[in-house]
């Protein structure tokens, strides 16, 4: 579905991200590890055709990503993306105009879900509220590939686990989630398939089980022994 080929990124002399290559396919969890600073941001956003590549392919069903690719491909950044006095109310109405395949229904009943008021405005949410409705907003979107951005990222135990369970029940045979994230124990029991990025470049990529079973180890622990210099 998605095939990203020998893909670079630089910023001037600095080196974002480094021939990357790998396959994303439908069905599965991914889970894009690494620390802060790998370039896991600067890929997604290449994927969801924010950042052009410096150079090499990603290709979304055999087509370069550009404005046919964004209809089907979902990114949650780590930022917060609507203004401060918005309701979750008017956020998802912003997001239908600007999203063919947004749910409005689906958007309702994700917000439910979390506990969160239609009506809360964005400048009200703590954190935790916060990354919940921004959940919500890009699991609405009925994508064939959903990328969220350190969905974790600050959120407390509770929170985290009410997130987890969402992420899951909203994977399907049709479509591919990315998760981004440095909080690998959290991931660890959801995800098929790990991408380790270190400095840029993919230094380990494979099935999640395959990895644990050849290396003889948990991903958190493959997780400690590439990064621990970092």
């Amino acid at each position: 579905m998605l095939q990203c080929q020998n893909v670079m990124k630089s910023y001037g002399s600095k080196v974002a991200v480094s021939n990357i290559t790998t396959n994303i396919v439908p069905g599965k969890i991914y889970a894009l590890l690494g620390s802060n600073g790998s370039g896991k941001t600067t890929f997604m956003k290449m994927v969801a055709g924010l950042v052009k590549p410096t150079s090499g392919t990603i290709t979304y069903e055999g087509n370069p990503i550009g404005v046919e690719s964004k209809k089907h491909i979902a990114y949650m950044p780590t930022e917060s993306f609507y203004y401060e006095y918005m309701t979750c109310r008017q956020a998802g109405k912003f997001y239908k105009d600007f999203f063919e395949d947004f749910d409005e229904n689906k958007y309702y009943y994700l917000l439910e879900e979390m506990n969160l008021d239609p009506d809360l405005k964005v400048s009200k949410m703590s954190s935790g509220m916060t990354a919940k409705a921004k959940l919500a907003l890009t699991l609405a979107r009925n994508s064939r590939i959903i990328m969220l951005d350190e969905p974790l990222n600050g959120i407390d135990i509770i929170a985290r686990e009410k997130i987890v369970d969402t992420i899951i029940k909203n994977a399907s045979p049709d479509n591919a989630i990315i998760l981004s994230s440095h909080l690998v124990d959290e991931l660890e029991k959801i995800i098929d398939y790990a991408i380790f990025v270190r400095q840029g470049e993919v230094v380990i990529q494979g099935d999640a089980e395959e990895l644990r079973m050849q290396n003889q180890r948990s991903i958190v622990d493959m997780y400690k022994e590439i990064y621990k210099y970092d």
